[in-house]
């Protein structure tokens, strides 16, 4: 049946614990003519791009999504006036074209009886879920979950310098049971969610979560809120969540002071230019949340969107998180799960290797590391107020996760807000420090390498997407930073690779795999009294129509380019492990056979899959010319093994 009626706001991606609560403005350099990123967001494919006419909230909210293509539609748009709730199956006028046999199906009529009933939650029945909030417990019983095996610490030990002396900080999640030592300034622990309400703003909107089925509540206000959390527990009428209230320009704000450590490395702090921070701009704001949960409230299985790391402090109160390591074969489980009806009544915990719990009561402070994924559970009545932020420790897994809110089709709503924006003020001013020869350690190395390829990637789209791809790519470069887009990018590239020691040319991961040194022959190093050979992708480098390597040359340019959307895919399987020392390995392996995957006895494999194709077209004397370039790339990973530096606060 068609997914959910509502549509969902808790997501893959959410806020430092859940979703978060983005509210892009127009960005600069956007064209009067385009609509902005928040208007973007509320588009469906049938919207009529004419019509100016403003919705309510509550209208915002209804959506519906194809039983067949799986987009999303307001049910305004293209329900044609019918009563959504009375839907079982829907499909969207292009899927019922391509396939007659498809129709729109509705729920048989309730049978109507004399005898009171007990209220039932119609906005959970509507989606297939039920509607007790107690349900996700029952979920844990009799689950085999681990211990917390993550480390203690104590506040002064926690800064940049254990970062780069320990090649293991920041890759688990780790408490501070003591706040002394953070440099962290938070409200007083006495500060009621009364206070919050009266600070902020009584009247302030804010999203509220129905814990029984994990969407979102409209229509409410933190004096509202307020007024919920204060009652008895026995007294409310639903177990209800906030997660989502981001405070940042309040006068809440002038009391919470992130942790020394967030500062230092937050490329909000480091790279957003102060300039644009300030009121009224639009910027990433996803440093300063409360969180404010009543008794029972869960937060089901997710990673902070775009793989953003969290800083989280109990204010009063205690949570319980349950943890899943990111590695390849459970961010595969977790993709597979995370959006479909698995969501709804399987534990994700039964599909990958192991779950950790760990307890957190009030005056404990914990990190989350990039990509872990995590559900949160609240005992007692709880406040919070954590923050979620990128870094460079850990880059290539923060854009393996963006890939996942991207092949799993988040909402953009609920991903990281700027995000690519914020990646070429990183791009640049990472850039200018190469160029004045700044060292950095091998681990910030290899990330500014991954940031390098995608601001690449971003290039290439700019050179040769779509046109709406290009228009959506272009409007993310900071032009007061960022003049040249794709030569920052490509030199950004060639700089970091350089500086890490490896050869610049190979756009492929083998790049990393050879490092550059003294002792190679003649024509192929960098080094002094040496021609540098010149390799395949010197060639490849050079845009069509442009001089190419050799003097007096110049390419006949291809007329049209196109280059379709890049087609990723992850799968977990059985493969025989190739054993390296034996001779004739690497043929085997050229054969590119489909029958290496399912080998009786095999061991278990995570394949990632990518696949580009490019076409071209020109006229020649005779007729036209075409070509069609595919090129497919596949990363396997057995399990044990760590995966390959490629891409890639809660409740």
């Amino acid at each position: 049946m068609a997914r959910a009626r509502r549509r969902p706001t808790k997501t893959a991606a959410q806020k430092p614990d859940e979703a978060a609560e983005n509210e892009p403005t127009k960005q600069e350099g956007d064209a009067e003519d385009h609509p902005t990123q928040a208007e973007q967001d509320d588009l469906c494919p049938a919207c009529k791009k004419d019509d100016t006419t403003l919705w309510a909230a509550a209208d915002k909210e209804n959506w519906v999504r194809c039983d067949a293509c799986k987009t999303w539609f307001h049910w305004r748009c293209a329900g044609d006036g019918g009563d959504l709730d009375a839907v079982d199956k829907w499909f969207c006028k292009a899927c019922m074209a391509a396939d007659p046999t498809r129709t729109i199906t509705m729920k048989p009529p309730a049978r109507k009886s004399a005898r009171k009933k007990p209220q039932r939650d119609y906005a959970g029945l509507h989606t297939g879920q039920d509607a007790d909030p107690n349900r996700w417990l029952r979920m844990l019983e009799g689950k085999a979950i681990q211990g917390d095996p993550f480390r203690r610490m104590e506040g002064g030990e926690v800064g940049v310098e254990w970062l780069e002396s320990d090649d293991g900080a920041m890759r688990e999640p780790f408490v501070i049971e003591d706040p002394e030592g953070l440099g962290m300034k938070m409200p007083p622990r006495s500060t009621t969610v009364d206070d919050i309400a009266d600070t902020v703003g009584r009247d302030t909107p804010v999203e509220v979560i129905d814990v029984a089925t994990q969407s979102n509540i409209p229509g409410w206000t933190l004096g509202k809120w307020a007024d919920y959390f204060k009652q008895e527990p026995h007294m409310r009428d639903k177990t209800r969540n906030v997660i989502s209230l981001e405070v940042s320009g309040t006068k809440l704000a002038d009391k919470i002071l992130p942790p020394r450590l967030v500062r230092e490395i937050d490329w909000v702090e480091k790279f957003w230019p102060p300039t644009k921070k300030g009121k009224g701009q639009s910027y990433p704001k996803v440093q300063l949340y409360c969180l404010m949960g009543v008794a029972g409230a869960w937060t089901d299985w997710h990673v902070d969107f775009a793989g953003s790391s969290v800083y989280y402090h109990i204010l009063h109160g205690s949570k319980v998180f349950y943890f899943i390591r990111p590695t390849p074969a459970n961010l595969a489980a977790y993709e597979k799960w995370s959006g479909t009806e698995l969501q709804n009544h399987s534990w994700l915990g039964d599909m990958v290797d192991e779950v950790f719990k760990v307890e957190l009561t009030a005056g404990n402070t914990m990190f989350i590391p990039t990509g872990w994924i995590h559900a949160v559970y609240t005992p007692v009545d709880t406040v919070v107020f954590g923050g979620n932020f990128l870094h460079s420790y850990n880059i290539a897994t923060q854009l393996k996760v963006r890939e996942i809110e991207i092949a799993t089709h988040v909402p953009k709503k609920f991903r990281f807000p700027l995000f690519a924006r914020l990646c070429w003020y990183a791009g640049e001013n990472y850039l200018r420090a190469l160029k004045a020869k700044e060292e950095f350690s091998p681990r910030v190395l290899e990330g500014i390498e991954a940031l390098g390829d995608f601001l690449v990637s971003e290039a290439r789209t700019m050179e040769r997407g779509t046109d709406s791809a290009k228009r959506e790519a272009k409007e993310q470069v900071p032009s007061d930073r960022v003049k040249d887009a794709p030569a920052l990018a490509r030199e950004l590239r060639w700089r970091v690779r350089l500086a890490a020691g490896y050869p610049s040319d190979d756009e492929g991961r083998s790049s990393r795999k050879t490092k550059a040194t003294g002792h190679e022959p003649a024509g192929v190093t960098n080094g002094v009294g040496h021609k540098r050979k010149r390799l395949d992708a010197d060639v490849a480098e050079h845009a069509e129509g442009e001089p190419g390597p050799f003097r007096n040359f110049k390419r006949r340019a291809w007329e049209s380019v196109s280059e379709k959307p890049t087609e990723r895919e992850s799968r977990a399987a059985k493969a025989q492990r190739p054993d390296v020392q034996a001779e004739g390995w690497r043929e085997a392996w050229m054969d590119w056979r489909d029958d290496a995957v399912g080998v009786e006895g095999g061991e278990d494999v995570v394949v990632d899959r990518r696949r580009d194709v490019v076409i071209k077209v020109r006229r020649t004397a005779k007729g036209l010319e075409r070509q069609r370039v595919e090129r497919v790339l596949e990363d396997w990973v057995w399990s044990g093994e760590s995966p390959a530096p490629s891409s890639s606060p809660c409740s």
